[in-house]
């Protein structure tokens, strides 16, 4: 385990202690206990709702550069309070020469999943040694909504293959953060 994790931790607890008032600030940070022993396991993510971009950062432990890790990222975006669900998802492999995407979608499932968003911009950044996924997604792209509130979700796979119990969502499965209003 890399040295850097505690205050990553830490500092992202106190950011969660901070954030302890209403749902709407425009800055949230949540750690997320250890619940798988790959890399991708979310430790805790930081979302920053400011204009005119969505930030969102992810902390992992020992992102590895490797495409055979299957590590990968999904981050459900919703911006509708009036409709149940994501009306977004970003997704990306956390490995060195992936791809990403922001997609519109009707829900958790892929097959809802649907066409790229072609308006705006979006990029992802990834530091290995540092453990984290950065992503940038302009206000534009979801529609500039006043709000968000994301659910996060993160996998791999095993050197033979398999990837059963490899998942991990931010909190409980398919459960969105607080809303967080534009800042």
């Amino acid at each position: 385990m890399r040295k850097t994790l505690p205050a990553v931790a830490l500092s992202t607890a106190a950011l969660t202690i901070g954030l302890a008032g209403p749902a709407s600030a425009e800055l949230y940070g949540i750690d997320d206990p250890r619940d798988t022993g790959h890399g991708s396991d979310i430790l805790a993510v930081q979302v920053r709702y400011a204009k005119p971009t969505l930030h969102v950062t992810t902390y992992h432990e020992n992102l590895r550069r490797d495409p055979a890790t299957g590590s990968s990222e999904t981050i459900f975006i919703d911006t509708d309070r009036s409709n149940r669900g994501p009306e977004y998802v970003f997704s990306a492999g956390l490995y060195e020469g992936t791809d990403y995407v922001l997609r519109e979608t009707e829900g958790f499932a892929r097959d809802t999943w649907g066409d790229p968003v072609e308006n705006g911009d979006y990029i992802l950044r990834i530091r290995y040694r540092a453990d984290q996924a950065r992503v940038r997604i302009s206000s534009a792209a979801l529609g500039t909504p006043d709000a968000v509130r994301l659910a996060v979700r993160a996998s791999g796979t095993r050197t033979d293959g398999t990837s059963h119990g490899l998942v991990d969502w931010l909190g409980q499965r398919r459960s969105f953060t607080p809303w967080i209003a534009r800042g």
